[in-house]
């Protein structure tokens, strides 16, 4: 065999080879993204969709949208993991997160001793309370100590149902949505709601001619994401990732997008997460 021949022989090997090794590379980059993603955690989120500004439907797109949804979308793509939108009635969250039938409760759930019962909550994302919304043209009711006696009209499962029970003489009506407790009170069936201040502010504020808001907040409530009793690495991840959004500026973003307010800088139980 010629010199020649002998060269030619030796560079078609070596391009073989080249091209073996470069396609066993490409298979085992392949593989590797293949594993990424199907180790990504994909999580049940429940929420009640007619809470805004913290979930509900877009009239336009018909897509869910809110600040919650954010939040969370936001929490998983820093934290890895994939969300799953599973939409229901507001008092069958935390049963559901309880059981394992869903992974994440994610829907203005204000933290309470009653509900750190049933759940684990993340730290504190969001500050509300509760506030009395009347008809725009009500003239006796001033704030929640007029409410003595009164028909309320409450969104069933919440903070606001059970203060509302609590006031004397009270003939409280439960709803499962807060659009058909507003209904109600502005159809003359009850003289007032109370719900949480941002929500109220948020229906109100586009409802001026047939509500408004009376008296001062009735307490200060903090909400928070609530997962499976004892599910710390689920807990853990949440945390994390709230803490991740609040230094690189994202629930900045967030918040201001849909409070239309700077956040608070702190919050209670952030030093402990």
């Amino acid at each position: 065999m010629s010199k020649f021949f002998k060269c030619l022989s030796l560079v078609v090997l070596l391009g073989l080879l080249s091209a073996f090794c470069l396609g066993c590379g490409d298979k085992k980059e392949n593989a590797a993204d293949s594993d990424q993603q199907q180790e990504k955690q994909t999580y049940t989120v429940a929420f009640e969709a007619t809470f805004a500004p913290f979930e509900f439907r877009d009239e336009k797109s018909g897509e869910f949208t809110g600040f919650d949804i954010d939040l969370i979308k936001a929490i998983g793509e820093v934290e890895g993991f994939d969300v799953e939108l599973k939409e229901m009635g507001f008092d069958g969250i935390v049963t559901s997160v309880n059981t394992g039938n869903i992974d994440l409760g994610v829907s203005g759930l204000s933290i309470t001793e009653e509900r750190l019962k049933e759940v684990d909550f993340s730290i504190p994302y969001c500050q509300s309370g509760l506030t009395v919304v009347v008809r725009a043209n009500e003239k006796q009711i001033k704030s929640a100590e007029d409410l003595k006696g009164k028909k309320i009209a409450v969104q069933i499962g919440t903070t606001g149902a059970d203060y509302a029970k609590g006031i004397q003489g009270s003939r409280v009506t439960d709803f499962d949505q807060v659009t058909d407790a507003l209904m109600e009170v502005k159809n003359g069936g009850a003289d007032a709601m109370i719900n949480d201040d941002p929500v109220n502010l948020y229906y109100v504020g586009k409802n001026k001619k047939d509500y408004k808001i009376v008296g001062e907040k009735i307490q200060s409530e903090y909400y928070g994401i609530a997962v499976k009793k004892g599910n710390s690495e689920l807990l853990d991840k949440i945390n994390d990732g709230l803490k991740k959004l609040k230094e690189n500026g994202e629930y900045t973003k967030i918040y201001k997008k849909w409070l239309g307010v700077e956040p608070p800088e702190f919050l209670p139980g952030e030093e402990n997460a």
